[in-house]
């Protein structure tokens, strides 16, 4: 990969990187149905690809997400996860590899969270920078609002690398409660850019986990035995790349792959088209 990326004078990502784990439900040794493999995965959000993956080793999805980041070039790009891979030394690892990250504070990290909560709350009302963006699809109308301050202490009360702001995104539905949630952020980016990477954020569970299993059937997936289940979830990963490489973006990924299993031709020009 370093290789081609050279040879084609690639210019150097950007972007949202988001970082998720997901369970090979069926992939599970026998008594062992209630912990099956987890694979974690870093998506580009902007070009919709799986950049890497890597079973979870003995379950534990944090140590995966740490092993993704030492394999990846961010430099440029914004890292976002969800409150499990909120800690000191991912954030770290991410402003070392030369990005930015927008982790999101949840109440495992009871003291952070607090503080975070403060320091929004301390904002005077009139000079809060609240954007709010009011959406409608697959027929839900949505309001989402976003307020960001910056901290000065908190990075070093907390020993939390590179932390300088905090945001808080309220995301309120028509028949539900308005959700609120905080996050920690490298960068005071505005309340424009805090929702677009938010919203960015969850294109991994639409672009990829959803097409993993609705696509590929992932969630049925049996092989169980040694590498078996872990080998197969990067081929399926891959796949998926090949068939949103291509151009045509008319026909559906089903489409596309049952197409290359029943035509040759097109198999290479997929492949090929990769290059």
């Amino acid at each position: 990969m370093k290789e081609f990326a050279a040879a084609a004078k690639l210019a150097r990502p950007r972007g949202v990187v988001a970082l998720d784990g997901k369970a090979l439900r069926r992939g599970y040794e026998r008594g062992k149905r209630h912990m099956p493999p987890v694979m974690v995965t870093a998506w580009a959000t902007q070009t919709r690809m799986a950049l890497a993956s890597t079973l979870a080793p003995d379950n534990n999805e944090v140590a995966a997400a740490m092993q993704l980041i030492g394999l990846l070039q961010l430099k440029g790009c914004i890292v976002t996860a969800d409150a499990l891979h909120c800690h000191r030394a991912m954030a770290e690892a991410i402003i070392e590899r030369g990005a930015d990250y927008v982790l999101a504070v949840k109440a495992n990290q009871p003291a952070l969270l607090a503080d975070a909560e403060a320091a929004i709350a301390a904002v005077p009302h009139k000079r809060g920078k609240t954007v709010k963006i009011a959406k409608t699809a697959h027929g839900r109308s949505e309001r989402r609002a976003a307020l960001v301050t910056p901290v000065k202490n908190m990075a070093e009360k907390h020993d939390f690398p590179g932390l300088a702001a905090i945001a808080r995104v309220v995301s309120t539905r028509a028949t539900d409660k308005p959700v609120t949630r905080y996050f920690l952020m490298s960068r005071a980016y505005s309340a424009p850019e805090v929702l677009r990477i938010v919203r960015q954020h969850w294109d991994i569970e639409n672009g990829l986990h959803w097409s993993l299993d609705v696509v590929l059937d992932e969630d049925l997936a049996r092989n169980r035995k040694d590498n078996g289940p872990a080998n197969l979830a990067l081929l399926r990963r891959l796949a998926l790349n090949v068939a949103r490489a291509h151009p045509d973006t008319t026909t559906s990924l089903r489409l596309k792959l049952k197409r290359a299993g029943w035509n040759d031709e097109f198999l290479l020009e997929l492949v090929g088209h990769m290059r």
